[in-house]
Formats: C-alpha cells, sequence, structure tokens
C-alpha cells in the first residue's frame, strides 16, 4: 500500500517535524514526508529537512497579504502531492478558506490538554491556574483556533516547583511520541 503524502509546516527548530520524520523510518509507518513548509527562511527544522533530503519551501509572510501568502503555501503543498498537512510550530493563524481546502487532512500539535488554554503561554497558564495536570493534543485543524476535534492526548503531571520551562520539556517528550502515532492512526483509519 502506497504511503499518504505530508507536508509539515514550520516556523522554527522543528523538533516535533524531527518526530514525524524519524517515525517514517518504520517500514510500517502509513506516511512519508515529502515537503517543509516555513515562513521563516533560516528555521532550524530546515537543516533538519535538508540533511534528510527533504524538499523544503520557505518564504516570509512579511509584505503579503494572508490570501498571497496561503496562495504560495497551497501551490507549494499541491506542486509536491500532498494528502496530509501538519502544522509542526508554525506559528501562523491560518484563515477559515485555507483550513477548508484541507478540510479533514490538516493537523495540529498543542501544548496542552484541549480544550484548555488554547493559544500561547500553555505551560505558564496551567501553572497559574493551580493546575495538577498538563499535557498535549494533537487535534483536526478547523477555523476555531485550536477548536478541532481532538485526535489524541498524552498527560504530564504538574510537578511541586515546576516552572513553565520544566514543564514545556516533559510535555515536549510526550508530543514527540504522540504526534507521530495520532497522524498515522488518522491516516490509517482514512487513507491517502
Amino acid at each position: 500500500m502506497p504511503r499518504a503524502r505530508v507536508g509539515i509546516l514550520i516556523s522554527g527548530r522543528g523538533s516535533n517535524m524531527a518526530a514525524l520524520i524519524e517515525a517514517t523510518r518504520d517500514p510500517a509507518c502509513p506516511y512519508e514526508v515529502v515537503l517543509i513548509i516555513s515562513n521563516v527562511a533560516d528555521a532550524d527544522g530546515l537543516a533538519f529537512a535538508a540533511a534528510e533530503g527533504i524538499p523544503q519551501f520557505a518564504h516570509s509572510h512579511v509584505g503579503l497579504t494572508k490570501a498571497e501568502f496561503e496562495a504560495l503555501i497551497d501551490g507549494a503543498l499541491r506542486d509536491a502531492g500532498v494528502d496530509y498537512v501538519a502544522l509542526a510550530g508554525f506559528m501562523r493563524v491560518l484563515s477559515p478558506d485555507f483550513v477548508a481546502r484541507w478540510d479533514g487532512r490538516i493537523v495540529n500539535i498543542h501544548p496542552s490538554l484541549l480544550p484548555l488554554y488554547r493559544g500561547l503561554d500553555t505551560h505558564q497558564r496551567a501553572l497559574d491556574a493551580g493546575d495538577t495536570r498538563h499535557g498535549a493534543s494533537v487535534h483536526l485543524v478547523t477555523a476555531a483556533l485550536d477548536g478541532g476535534p481532538v485526535l489524541a492526548q498524552a498527560e504530564v503531571p504538574i510537578l511541586e516547583g515546576d516552572d513553565a520551562e520544566a514543564l514545556a520539556r516533559r510535555v515536549l517528550i510526550e508530543e514527540h511520541m504522540l504526534y507521530p502515532a495520532a497522524l498515522a492512526e488518522l491516516i490509517r483509519s482514512r487513507g491517502a
């Protein structure tokens, strides 16, 4: 059975992108990563993708309308024959039009137990709330910010003395296991 073709969007170091790529080394993985897109030309994750021989498309969003920028991204994804889009630290909110074009085929990993703490600064917000648990969620992307159906979650305890950085490090370890498994399960359930 042919593997589904995945495009990954990043803005920074790409550690979740790397985890998704690493998972493809398993012959049972139902997807291959065929394109990395970044809105930051010197994003650290692009070097990892280049070392893995994965094509990259980097173009700044600065000076472009959202529609112009998204047309470039959409064109690159379609030219690469992408079946699914994975957001991995892509720090741009996508328009409802873009999301609709990839409906049911675009996923994101978010560092909270959704529906808690949509948006930014999730680790500090969990600490400030006095929560005893925190974690990460993989969800389908919809027009609502971090509001799509949750596909999978991983939970970590909040420990006495945790600060946002310590909590973020523990959550990230879980993200790197959660995201490849959740994407694989989505693809197995829906097909390429």
